[in-house]
């Protein structure tokens, strides 16, 4: 077997065999593959595409490059979940506590942000002494204890997938459905997950710029966890515009206590919702959605899940009095007003342009080394579908630096209008399952 002739297949359409793709993805990690030769491979599976046993054969090669995450010792069916991205998005702060309080055992392992706004884990680490390092012992206690728990992502598991996707990342094949699902998935196996939700982000803010591109992804990923015995389920969600009004971590963690105080947006509120009831299904604690949507909405209205994001704060070091002293988490010191140009109704928001203003701010990562301010940000006055006159602020920026007039360009050319208001956004756009399709 030689990497030429893995090329050479790929390149004319053939079908990948399991022990090619060992070989490819074993030879690529011990340095016996040079770039050249794996970046030719990874073009030819862009252009020609890989089947379902091929996708599902790089999930498990990738899965079996490092470690595996041992959750045996967690009582009761583990349910994970997984968002392909967008700006705004504190989906999993809202639904950690709320499936906790439900019942459900939230074993949950999350990464850092690279590029619009940090991810889940910056988003925590904004709170004073949260601790996001720690032992498999402790996580495993404290979701026993506590039904809950998250920290960092080893730089052990899935090796191999973090090796390619930066190859990817330098050669235009990041674009690829079945590299893309196989990438996601084998993080997913790797971390022990008995069950899986998929939020899959379609609109101007995702990596899914259509529905189409979204659905396919969605589908490419719940058959590898069908194909791998995990009950899988993939919501489709709207990313035309930033979920909530809040964009940048300390920002975001505000207004998840928000929606778990029963007085948050919308469009949050019914995202984290829908995926926390289908992770709620799937874990055993509901017998189907409508019943543990109408259950996670009674946990809101009763202050349970609130209690219970109080608890998490406290069991992992981190100061819970901000839950109802929100002021004490870090504020920016310098606040811009963005005015809109002309009266009328928000027709659309060019959610990325957003994201690379608060990037701007100072909320995100240019390359991995680059340190994010927790207080860094913007808050989304005008949504889209919402009036607008003439000179109203439509959004703030909140940064601590002084040159901010890249950013609020950005985020006021962000920004259409139109004289009549739009059609309603649809937070949900579907719902793939199993039984969809296999």
């Amino acid at each position: 077997m030689h990497i030429l002739e893995l090329i050479r297949k790929k390149k004319q359409g053939g079908v990948l065999t399991t022990e090619e793709i060992n070989y490819f993805v074993d030879g690529y990690v011990k340095g016996m593959i040079p770039d050249y030769q794996a970046a030719a491979l990874l073009m030819a599976i862009c252009w020609q595409g890989m089947d379902k046993v091929e996708t599902a054969a790089l999930t498990m090669a990738y899965v079996d490059s490092g470690e595996r995450l041992d959750l045996s010792g967690i009582e009761g069916i583990k349910v994970d979940k997984h968002s392909t991205g967008g700006v705004g998005d504190k989906v999993s702060l809202v639904i950690i506590p709320l499936l906790a309080a439900a019942g459900a055992p939230v074993a949950k392992l999350s990464g850092r942000g690279l590029g619009h706004t940090g991810g889940t884990i910056d988003k925590l680490e904004s709170i004073a002494g949260f601790r996001t390092e720690l032992s498999l012992v402790e996580f495993v206690a404290n979701v026993n204890k506590y039904k809950m728990a998250i920290m960092g992502q080893s730089d052990r598991l899935t090796p191999a997938d973090k090796l390619i996707y930066a190859l990817r990342d330098v050669t235009a094949t990041v674009d690829s459905i079945p590299l893309i699902a196989a990438s996601v998935m084998s993080k997913k196996i790797a971390a022990g997950a008995d069950a899986i939700v998929l939020d899959v982000k379609t609109g101007s803010g995702s990596f899914m710029k259509t529905a189409g591109q979204a659905e396919e992804l969605a589908r490419a990923m719940v058959r590898i966890g069908c194909s791998l015995s995990r009950r899988i389920i993939a919501v489709i969600t709207d990313m035309n515009q930033p979920l909530g009004r809040e964009v940048g971590n300390a920002n975001e963690v505000r207004e998840a206590i928000e929606v778990l105080q029963g007085r948050g947006p919308e469009d949050l509120t019914a995202v984290s919702l829908t995926i926390g009831a289908h992770m709620a299904v799937l874990g055993g604690v509901y017998q189907d959605f409508d019943a543990g949507y109408k259950g996670l909405e009674q946990i809101i209205n009763n202050r349970q899940g609130l209690d219970k994001l109080k608890q998490l704060i406290t069991a992992q070091g981190g100061d819970s009095n901000i839950i109802n002293e929100p002021e004490k988490l870090p504020q920016a010191n310098a606040h811009i007003s963005v005015k809109a140009p002309a009266s009328g109704y928000v027709a659309a928001i060019d959610t990325e342009m957003i994201g690379v203003a608060a990037m701007l701010l100072g909320a995100g990562r240019k390359v991995k080394e680059d340190r994010i301010n927790p207080a860094a940000g913007l808050t989304l006055t005008r949504k889209i579908g919402e009036p607008v006159v003439a000179g109203e602020t439509i959004c703030t920026l909140h940064t601590d630096l002084e040159d901010w007039a890249e950013a609020a360009i950005l985020a006021e050319r962000a920004y259409s209008f139109s004289d009549s208001a739009p059609a309603p956004v649809e937070y949900i756009r579907r719902t793939i399952g199993t039984d969809n399709f296999l």
